[in-house]
């Protein structure tokens, strides 16, 4: 079977997030206020992607987020929980697209849209080597 007849639209993902003081704005410098800074609403709903589609691929393959598109709709204070939702709305070849959205416990707290793409890790890292040498070459000239 191959990897993505397991993943299908429709699939969830929930996973549960609490606002420490690393994870507010003020504490970024995205903002003056201890609440949840969208930067880390983001890579919430990445893991929780990631996450979803890590135990459908096989060894050696993995998944990169390609692009994002989403709202930050309200302040989640620290020490608040954020619960993440993702889920698979298409899957196109290497390309899956998701719906993410971010609740607190008394409202929708951030929603958009997120793809990812599937990758072959040994590969990815090849790419990376590279990229890493060249701009050692680069930067020493």
């Amino acid at each position: 079977m191959e990897p993505f007849d397991r993943i299908k639209p429709g699939d969830v993902r929930e996973q549960t997030f609490i606002v420490n003081v690393e994870n507010t704005a003020i504490h970024l410098g995205s903002g003056a206020s201890g609440v949840l800074a969208t930067p880390w609403m983001i890579a919430f709903m990445e893991r929780t992607a990631h996450n979803l589609l890590t135990c459908c691929l096989p060894e050696g393959e993995s998944s990169v987020g390609t692009h994002l598109d989403v709202r930050h709709l309200a302040p989640t204070p620290q020490g608040g929980q954020v619960r993440i939702r993702a889920e698979v709305l298409a899957v196109e070849g290497k390309k899956v697209t998701f719906s993410v959205e971010a609740w607190d416990a008394l409202e929708k707290v951030g929603e958009g849209l997120h793809e990812r793409v599937v990758i072959d890790e040994a590969r990815f890292l090849r790419r990376v080597e590279k990229k890493v040498a060249t701009m050692g070459d680069s930067q020493q000239g």
